[in-house]
């Protein structure tokens, strides 16, 4: 199958959360299983200038009558084969200061919507002929960036265009892309795709419902998540739409790219490690004396070190920690963080390491080199979401044996599973779990780590447990073809 993915980021090009880690590995583990995979991306700087032998293609019209043009070129990925890859050519779009989504100022681009229907405008386009050399049989839209793809398709269906079959993944519901109703002329939609079956929501626009309403089928980022979206819950007023259509509708886990995800090869650590049984694990060690070195916290191989790499966020759960950190540091334990977000976190966070340096370092902003060096010295990786349509930091966390401890939702549910008694036996156990967002049942997960840190053999078997634990991108690829066939069936 010639199957397109169509994203806003790409790792290692552009990168503000999972999605990017997703878009970079899904083409490679399909391109192993012998599909075709080729990626479409907006042109923001980062991606034209990590595009290699960029090379025009075509030109087309976007539904507002501005001209644009279209290259082609690769994305090489450490050792891996190229991922060929189309470029959008608008730098009055793409080419700002901010990130891919927002100004200086974190305030969104008013004109999103046109910065994100031309990307589903192209990949549309794409299908119905735009490269005379190569059409795409699945279009794969990621998140509502990539939303009105589906829509677009499925209008030119009608049209009698060819029969390109959509799938689209949601990999965040919270983020919905809805803008104000009066832009909808401006998308190049017939008037019927504005209606409570299609795009319409609450007398607005929703790309995540038109996606959701048009992909002929749809997937999100775990099995337990698939599930939580179709309640009120979770549902962030789309639950009734995807009860509607959970026929169509997959949870396939993400998984961890071996190539860049790896303790025993990765680059950025100071020296690599690997567990056979729990044996050949004094890299972890030197990484994390090193790192309490390198971030100015006491040097004390006995203090378990706890890592935070997020979003800094009431949804992650960051409360949480912030009124666990007395407990933490009573028992002996430090905390290293690397993230951004709500300013009143980062400034709490950083009272807190001020006030004591030797056990807190707090890091502002985003590291991809510090981030694979935490993981490579943490004993417990924090992710105490509020909900988590999957996570990838607790996967990195289990494959670098830094424990998990997590809330019992979303992905966190589906990846790590509770020290108990039992399945410490089996040896399932991999991480400490805890159920209600509250900060009672989080301190009860924290005592659990710290009271199994200080039994090291059980410690040293959970860790290894941790780390052999599957998470290969062969499998979900498999998974993501399946569905490919039914969108086309």
């Amino acid at each position: 199958m010639r199957i397109l993915q169509v994203s806003a980021e790409l790792f290692p090009l552009l990168k503000t959360g999972g999605l990017a880690d997703i878009a970079g590995a899904l083409p490679l583990a399909l391109m192993a299983a012998r599909q075709e995979a080729r990626a479409l991306l907006p042109g923001f700087p980062a991606i034209v200038a990590g595009v290699r032998d960029l090379a025009p293609v075509a030109e087309f019209t976007a539904p507002w009558g501005e001209r644009f043009g279209l290259r082609a070129g690769h994305v090489a990925i450490g050792g891996a084969p190229p991922i060929p890859t189309y470029v959008i050519d608008a730098p009055a779009l793409y080419d700002r200061p901010g990130n891919p989504y927002e100004d200086t100022t974190r305030q969104p681009y008013g004109d999103n919507h046109r910065r994100f229907a031309l990307l589903g405008w192209a990949a549309a386009q794409l299908a119905q002929g735009l490269d005379p050399g190569w059409r795409p049989d699945i279009v794969h839209a990621h998140d509502w960036h990539a939303a009105l793809a589906p829509a677009y398709l499925a209008f030119a269906r009608r049209a009698g265009g060819p029969r390109t079959g959509s799938v689209f993944t949601v990999h965040n519901l919270a983020y919905q892309g809805v803008f104000a109703p009066w832009h909808f002329a401006e998308l190049g939609l017939p008037a019927p795709a504005f209606h409570i079956n299609g795009l319409e929501y609450h007398g607005q626009i929703s790309f995540m419902k038109g996606g959701l309403y048009f992909a002929d089928q749809l997937t999100t980022v775990s099995p337990t998540y698939a599930l939580e979206i179709q309640t009120p819950e979770q549902g962030c007023g789309l639950d009734g739409l995807l009860r509607q259509r959970a026929g169509v509708l997959s949870g396939i886990l993400n998984a961890v790219d071996d190539q860049v995800w790896n303790p025993s090869t990765d680059a950025a650590l100071v020296q690599g490690y690997q567990t056979p049984e729990g044996r050949h694990m004094a890299g972890k060690a030197r990484c994390k004396s090193v790192l309490q070195r390198q971030l100015g916290l006491a040097e004390r191989p006995d203090a378990p070190l706890f890592i935070v790499v997020s979003r800094l966020t009431e949804q992650k759960g960051l409360h949480l920690v912030l009124g666990g950190l007395d407990t933490l540091l009573a028992q002996g334990g430090q905390l290293a963080l690397l993230g951004s977000g709500e300013g009143w976190l980062e400034e709490a966070f950083r009272q807190r390491a001020a006030a004591a340096p030797a056990s807190v370092s707090v890091t502002i902003g985003y590291d991809e080199t510090l981030a694979h060096q935490l993981f490579g010295a943490g004993d417990v990786t924090i992710v105490p979401s509020l909900f988590e349509p999957c996570g990838l930091t607790q996967m990195y966390g289990l494959k670098y044996g830094s424990l998990p401890l997590v809330r019992r939702v979303g992905g966190l549910a589906d990846t790590v599973v509770d020290c108990t008694l039992e399945d410490m036996a089996s040896g399932a156990a991999t991480g400490f779990v805890f159920d209600r967002f509250e900060d009672a049942d989080y301190d009860r997960a924290l005592r659990r780590a710290f009271a199994l840190y200080e039994r090291a053999p059980d410690w040293r078997r959970v860790r290894g447990n941790a780390m052999r634990r599957p998470a290969d991108w062969g499998t979900a690829a498999a998974q993501y073809i399946d569905v490919y066939q039914r969108a086309l069936a």
